[in-house]
């Protein structure tokens, strides 16, 4: 055997197999040394066997096997053959491995590389942070068959899917060696568990990352701020955050650690800081939060390699830089001189930021100029070149922002970045970046959720009925201004009160989006979803564009009027009318709303009373929209303080809904915690009927009858 292989067998179906040079020493990734993939504990039940020159490695629910010519073969606990290898070539520049294939087989994933599919077959995927292009690729695919895989790398990946031939898919490393993990389960969404298991699954976001965000125009003063602030409220338009584009900043595109603010645009002496009149107090008074734009080129290597000393003060890793390794000294000033004039290899990054956050600052934006560009000629502190370091970059930019900004203030962070790489989804919400609001985002943001990403948006398009439906109905929802003069206000009277409409809407719908975004922390289900990954075994849902589930129960259709709808009943949630599902309906939607908006049969929907921003008011009051079936529908309200880590500890309250409707009665069942804050429920439930009676506890109480949507309230 040319080569040498190594397997280790993990608990929950996981195994990683590497096949090296017989010259080069086993080695991690930056993945692994930064903790971005941690593996779980090793299969306790793993056992190793020879026979006629196949070792066998058996663990839980998989078995990996390697013959005397170094290819492997999976397959898992019935005996199906998951994956064959075909080659492996472990050049200089590239490894290439393949694998052979059979004509059902296909797969999703690999991130944002591209916009106009979600399944791979025939395509070929170039996992490489580009601008506009591929801001968050992830070498990581599920297939059709029952696996996934996460190829162990920071380097260039290209992976050719049947594309050049019908009967082989394969990936070449810029890495040079063979590093996968094998996932073995039988759904996309129980891949994605394992896959969260080794990245990291979401966090949770504080509550007012669900409301609405205004970016002002990059040219806005703190009068123009104020001014907008203060239109939405006047509007009745909710809004929970306002934002600055470079223009806040004394130096545009300011990458060094002296950024302060405009002096012209936002006049803000240092002995304002503790001040109650700065126009930044005047906005949380008025309940906004505040977000400013960055740019960044630091080294970030550098506090990553202080943490793994400060964890392991005792280890001597001889592959591991110093920090002087790379300075030359020049012995006439008698000192280090570094390339890197931004970087202070002794200071995090967040150290210089703390001062606007002290100001008031909730977040930032952290842009993607500089950190997407490439730097062929950047040595960094961890001894690692542009190669290896590059994909790697915004991972340690999100992380470092999260726990920089958890660890100041102890509030939970919003890092809010249009790049990333292997398990992104655990520390960033994203943007689409300079693309846009319209329809071909969407496929940028579904390929993300199919590797486990959740907190997702884009830019709206605010001058068109089907931007605003679509900028509206997403996990988070923004518009930014940039340049232009994007303000609800300022778009027409038609597109304004759809504005007040829709920004209303999904204030009412917080309740729900927030509840799904806490089973998404623990189940790791995207709050957006493809329709293939909740109906998987429905072919028709594989390509699907302009359609996608927000949370479990609302279908969401964008800019085109041909809806498929998956199997059970579907009601259209804007004029009542009630669907079979397993077919294809042309959609009309009212003239003041721009798409189509179906609720799913068996759904529980919280909805919460219209807030201009969230805790303008106690969470004391919900209606539910229920859709009852034969089998009992669940469903849930979560609430917790909306802002700290105290959830964490327990200090959440968690109602659990049920409902069902068998032989001819509606059984609903709201098992309500002590530690709720809701004083009163209402219901709207969906029936084929009008109900002759409704009882509350054994009592007859009244309700209204809509005959024109088929829905009872009480």
């Amino acid at each position: 055997m040319e080569n040498k292989i190594r397997v280790r067998l993990f608990e929950g179906g996981i195994a990683r197999i590497q096949i090296f040079p017989q010259f080069r020493d086993w080695e991690d990734t930056g993945l692994n040394r930064y903790h971005f993939i941690q593996e779980p504990a090793e299969c306790a039940k793993a056992q190793v066997s020879e026979a006629n020159g196949v070792t066998t490695w058996t663990g839980d629910g998989l078995t990996v096997s390697c013959d005397a010519e170094g290819l492997v073969t999976c397959t898992d606990a019935s005996g199906k053959q998951l994956l064959a290898m075909s080659s492996v070539v472990l050049a200089k520049k590239a490894a290439q491995v393949s694998f052979a294939t059979d004509k059902d087989e296909d797969w999703v994933g690999f991130g944002d590389q591209t916009r106009t599919h979600l399944y791979h077959r025939g395509h070929k995927a170039v996992c490489w942070v580009s601008n506009v292009s591929s801001y968050a690729p992830v070498p990581f695919f599920m297939s059709t068959k029952g696996y996934g895989v996460v190829v162990n790398s920071t380097h260039c990946v290209i992976f050719d899917m049947c594309a050049t031939k019908p009967d082989t898919f394969l990936w070449k490393d810029e890495r040079a060696v063979v590093d996968f993990y094998l996932l073995v389960a039988p759904t996309f969404k129980d891949i994605l568990k394992q896959y969260t298991t080794l990245s990291g699954k979401p966090k949770l976001p504080p509550e007012w990352a669900f409301g609405l965000w205004y970016i002002c125009r990059t040219q806005a003063n703190d009068a123009e701020v104020m001014n907008d602030a203060l239109n939405f409220r006047r509007e009745g338009i909710p809004c929970d955050l306002i934002g600055l584009e470079p223009g806040w900043m004394e130096t545009c595109y300011d990458l060094s650690l002296d950024k302060n603010w405009s002096t012209e645009r936002f006049p803000l002496p240092d002995w304002q800081n503790k001040c109650d009149h700065t126009f930044i107090k005047a906005l949380k008074r008025m309940g906004f939060h505040l977000e400013l734009w960055l740019c960044n080129e630091y080294d970030l290597s550098y506090e990553e390699e202080r943490k793994i000393a400060a964890e392991h003060p005792q280890d001597d890793d001889k592959n591991a830089p110093t920090f002087d390794e790379l300075a030359e000294l020049d012995l006439h000033f008698a000192g280090p001189r570094y390339a890197d004039k931004i970087t202070k290899k002794d200071e995090a990054w967040f150290e210089h930021l703390k001062k606007f956050v002290d100001w008031g600052a909730d977040f930032f934006k952290q842009d993607g100029a500089f950190q997407i560009c490439t730097h062929p000629d950047r040595v960094y502190g961890n001894g690692m070149l542009d190669a290896e370091m590059h994909n790697l970059y915004p991972l340690l930019y999100a992380r470092q922002m999260w726990e920089g900004f958890a660890n100041h203030t102890n509030r939970r962070p919003v890092v809010f970045t249009p790049a990333g790489w292997t398990g992104f989804q655990s520390w960033a919400g994203t943007w689409t970046g300079d693309t846009g609001g319209r329809l071909e985002t969407l496929g940028a943001m579904l390929n993300t959720s199919l590797v486990g990403h959740s907190w997702a948006t884009n830019d709206m398009e605010v001058m068109q009925p089907e931007g605003i439906h679509f900028g509206y109905l997403q996990p988070w929802s923004q518009i930014n201004s940039w340049t232009y003069f994007r303000m609800p206000w300022l778009q027409g009277d038609k597109l304004r009160d759809m504005h007040h409409f829709y920004a209303n809407f999904r204030a009412r719908l917080i309740p729900y989006l927030y509840t799904s975004a806490y089973e998404t922390t623990q189940t790791a289900v995207p709050l957006m979803r493809p329709l293939t990954m909740e109906f998987q075994e429905d072919p028709n849902c594989r390509e699907i564009l302009s359609e996608y589930l927000l949370g479990r129960d609302l279908l969401v259709g964008i800019y085109k009027h041909e809806i498929y709808l998956p199997e059970g009943e579907w009601k259209d949630f804007w004029n009542g009318k009630v669907y079979q599902g397993n077919q294809t309906i042309q959609c009309d939607w009212p003239e003041d709303k721009g798409g189509a908006l179906f609720v799913r049969q068996g759904a529980v929907i919280p909805f919460g009373p219209i807030m201009q921003y969230r805790h303008e008011k106690p969470l004391d009051a919900i209606e539910l929209y229920l859709f009852p079936t034969e089998t009992p529908a669940t469903g849930a309200l979560y609430e917790d303080d909306g802002v700290t880590f105290d959830f964490q500890k327990g200090a959440f309250s968690l109602s659990k809904i049920t409902a069902q409707a068998k032989d001819g009665v509606v059984d609903i069942h709201i098992d309500q915690p002590n530690t709720s804050a809701v004083k009163s429920w209402k219901a709207t439930i969906a029936l084929s009927q009008k109900p002759s009676e409704i009882h509350l506890n054994g009592n007859s109480i009244p309700f209204q009858w809509n005959e024109e949507r088929q829905e009872a309230t009480v």
